[in-house]
């Protein structure tokens, strides 16, 4: 790994040691080696290449959402991306219009701009954080809708193959998951009691050369806008009185087979529940929310402090829906 080569072939565009707490929901998350913004998809290319010439393992940030970055932070090249155009043309229909973004836009702003075209299928998401890469990585949906609903494939940018275009049916797309996921297991942790089956070895994601998605192409459904927006608002409506607000990821856990995990936390008796400066939310059992100063050992001691107890209590373990990114 030529770290040294790699600052010099980046120059001024890198940053050293940049904190990922600053560009987390979580707000935690120790220092890149080096970290880049790319703004267009020109500059993700260029910055993506360079890692491959330099051997230096790359991780792409998105909105920050639906992950927690180790307090050791990530080793290699972390390229934040941005990159956010978004283009609408007619499909091979009347009814059909396809929506391209960017990797690096956020979903929600994608459905927004979706909705305000007459266009259905994504109003879902208008208030998802996150990017449309990270939405096809994990697969995100809500209210009974997901990404795989609309998805007809990505543009991915890899090692092996280049620049090529990979429809949707060959990216595995299930509940909160994805060709894309490296651990696909239950998120296992270190350190579980031996009366706990450990469901998998903690094994977080870390920067390496895995297929870049440039792009994703949605086909979405000509609909009467209103219509559209009241279904967008109800959505928002309902978030807004069920989801906590403060510092967290999103959902820690994946609904069970049987049950929602919020409601297998809540009654194993853990809202209220803190380790340093984490906390369940009383709100809502299944988001654990930072006060302000947690570290991202705080979490991942309460996320193993959920599942022994959810486990214990029901004989039922919890498999992480956020990804923990880094050097554990």
């Amino acid at each position: 790994m030529d770290l040294k080569g790699m600052k010099a072939a980046l120059g001024d565009k890198a940053l050293e040691a940049e904190p990922l707490s600053k560009h987390t929901t979580f707000a935690v998350g120790g220092p890149a080696d080096l970290f880049v913004l790319a703004q267009t998809l020109p500059e993700l290319r260029t910055y993506v290449r360079l890692s491959w010439e330099h051997r230096v393992p790359y991780f792409i940030l998105g909105g920050g959402a639906n992950i927690l970055v180790a307090d050791k932070g990530i080793r290699g090249l972390v390229i934040h991306n941005q990159c956010s155009a978004v283009e609408i043309a007619p499909g091979e229909d009347v009814e059909t219009w396809l929506v391209r973004a960017e990797s690096g836009a956020a979903i929600g702003a994608v459905a927004r701009q979706a909705i305000a075209h007459g266009l259905a299928g994504l109003e879902w998401a208008v208030d998802v954080p996150g990017t449309v890469g990270g939405a096809v990585v994990g697969n995100a949906g809500a209210y009974g809708a997901y990404v795989s609903d609309s998805l007809q494939g990505v543009v991915l940018l890899s090692p092996a193959e280049g620049e090529r275009w990979q429809p949707s049916s060959e990216l595995k797309l299930g509940y909160r998951s994805s060709i894309f996921k490296q651990n696909k297991k239950a998120g296992g942790l270190e350190g579980l009691t031996s009366s706990t089956p450990s469901g998998g070895n903690f094994s977080p994601k870390v920067a390496n050369f895995s297929p870049v998605i440039l792009s994703a192409t949605f086909a979405l459904h000509k609909e009467d806008t209103m219509l559209i927006q009241a279904r967008a608002a109800e959505h928002s409506r309902h978030r807004a009185e069920t989801q906590p607000q403060g510092l967290s990821a999103g959902s820690v856990f994946k609904r069970t087979a049987q049950y929602p995990a919020g409601f297998l936390i809540e009654n194993a008796g853990l809202k209220g529940k803190r380790i340093g400066g984490a906390i369940v939310s009383p709100q809502h059992a299944n988001f654990i929310i930072n006060l302000g100063t947690a570290t991202a050992r705080d979490v991942q001691e309460l996320i193993q402090c959920i599942r022994e107890t959810v486990y214990t209590k029901f004989k039922i373990l919890l498999e992480l829906e956020i990804e923990l990114v880094g050097d554990w």
